[in-house]
């Protein structure tokens, strides 16, 4: 469904009223396509506050895979970072399609002045859609100065997100004990691209873990693989299984039998194959696993999701029951049945759609959220094991107020309370889930485990 307003806020007045009236003025939003593949506005400027605990040449030839032009700074307290020629223009000097800092090294509170340091002077020259990805480290349990100075980061990021506006975004990205920029590398890519536009003020842990594979042809990374994608025949699941086809991988479309017509024009579409059938039966992970190619699963993606609203006091006991069958209980089921089957080989990936109702929690959605906040559970819980058995990652999405078929049905003024309560002030479009999953389903990310990232734009509600 159009945003009306947003567009409205595009056109000559509506920027003029929404100026003068202190409305949210939501700004464009670059999103990858072939025709505008990398961010725009200027080079990447790398930053290092105070010491580093990065392999430099690791960091440098992660940076470099961009497609960006990256230029190194040190950071000052005014004017331009030393080691970036000034150039004069409207702008006061140079603008950045984005800045990555280093903050890896730092260990008490006194150096976060160098985060202030680094980032002050270049904070107005972000380009618009720009991006800010701050390195981080874990923090540390036998430190309590590290671990605060640490945590002050993810502060520091989650407000700047909130504040930079112009469709620019802040991330904090932290490196485990181990883990190294190279194992970084894909998701620096993700974060510092136009795939990421909907993604903001999230943290990301990188682990020391599974190694990641460079795929043959880096703009086809999942040449060769198989897919799985539940609830394929429409909305997110059709979005993610065009982009997974998009990135190579040949994709089974399942969803249920009744939306056979639907899913099987999606697949066709996508050179994929159709699989209908009811998640929730008690053999659908052995049906799926019949379905396979010899050479297994790489990536299964759990999207298929329910809503049955009502307050929990006007709640048929039906409702609740399929709900949690179906987000829920059908993801266990057949995740540990194609993980005992060893359907899912060495390298394989899984990816969840969890929602901000699971984290932030939703009146008139109980049993969504808990159904949701289940899949988080799932995921942290059995990322570590599915690791160290299979050499699977197990990570999920959590997507906010997405323009769907079923977000159009939701009353105005909620819909577009949905729209506007974000750092973006719109809402994001199914491609954004679906880049979001590609990333983590990418053969490169073995590093990112265990973890739940929000797309949503940076709601405000919730973490």
């Amino acid at each position: 469904m159009a945003d009306r307003y947003l567009q409205w806020t595009r056109s000559g007045p509506g920027r003029f009223l929404s100026r003068r009236l202190g409305l949210p003025r939501p700004a464009p939003l670059h999103r990858w396509s072939e025709r505008r593949p990398v961010l725009e506005g200027g080079p990447l400027l790398h930053l290092t506050a105070g010491r580093t605990a990065c392999d430099g040449t690791e960091l440098a030839a992660a940076l470099g895979g961009c497609g960006l032009e990256v230029r190194t700074g040190t950071g000052a307290e005014a004017g331009t970072p030393s080691g970036v020629e000034p150039r004069t223009g409207a702008g006061g000097g140079d603008r950045f399609s984005a800045v990555v800092l280093d903050a890896t090294g730092i260990r008490a509170v006194a150096e976060l002045r160098e985060v202030y340091r680094a980032l002050h002077p270049v904070a107005r020259r972000i380009a618009d859609g720009g991006r800010v990805v701050v390195l981080g480290a874990a923090v540390d349990p036998a430190d309590h100065h590290q671990a605060a100075a640490q945590q002050a980061l993810e502060g520091f990021v989650r407000s700047l997100g909130k504040e930079v506006g112009g469709g620019r975004t802040a991330q904090l990205l932290r490196l485990a004990p181990g883990a190294s920029a190279a194992g970084a590398a894909s998701t620096l890519r993700f974060l510092l691209s136009p795939k990421s536009a909907y993604v903001s003020g999230q943290v990301v842990e990188v682990a020391a873990g599974l190694p990641g594979t460079a795929p043959g042809d880096p703009g086809r990374p999942l040449a060769g693989r198989t897919a799985l994608v539940t609830g394929a025949g429409r909305g997110i699941g059709e979005a993610v299984a065009a982009t997974l086809a998009r990135d190579g991988a040949h994709v089974l479309c399942l969803d249920v039998p009744q939306a056979e017509q639907d899913l099987a024009a999606v697949a066709e579409r996508l050179g994929g194959t159709p699989l209908p059938l009811d998640i929730t039966a008690e053999d659908a992970g052995a049906r799926i696993e019949e379905s396979l190619p010899p050479g297994g699963l790489d990536v299964l993606v759990h999207n298929a999701g329910i809503t049955r609203d009502h307050r929990l006091a006007n709640m048929a006991a039906d409702r609740w029951d399929a709900v949690l069958e179906v987000n829920l209980a059908s993801v266990l089921r057949t995740t540990d049945h194609l993980l005992q089957a060893k359907a899912l080989p060495d390298g394989g990936r899984i990816v969840a759609t969890a929602s901000i109702a699971g984290l932030a929690g939703n009146a008139g959605q109980t049993n969504y959220a808990a159904s949701k906040a289940g899949i988080v559970g799932l995921v942290r819980t059995l990322a570590p094991t599915a690791a160290e058995r299979h050499g699977v990652t197990v990570n999920a999405v959590a997507p906010g107020f997405i323009e769907t078929r079923m977000t159009a049905a939701v009353p105005l003024l909620i819909r577009e309370a949905g729209r506007r309560m974000n750092s973006l002030a719109q809402g994001g479009l199914p491609d954004d889930v679906a880049e979001t999953t590609a990333w983590l389903a990418h053969p490169e990310s073995g590093a990112v485990n265990g973890q739940v990232v929000r797309v949503c734009g940076q709601s405000l509600l919730g973490a």
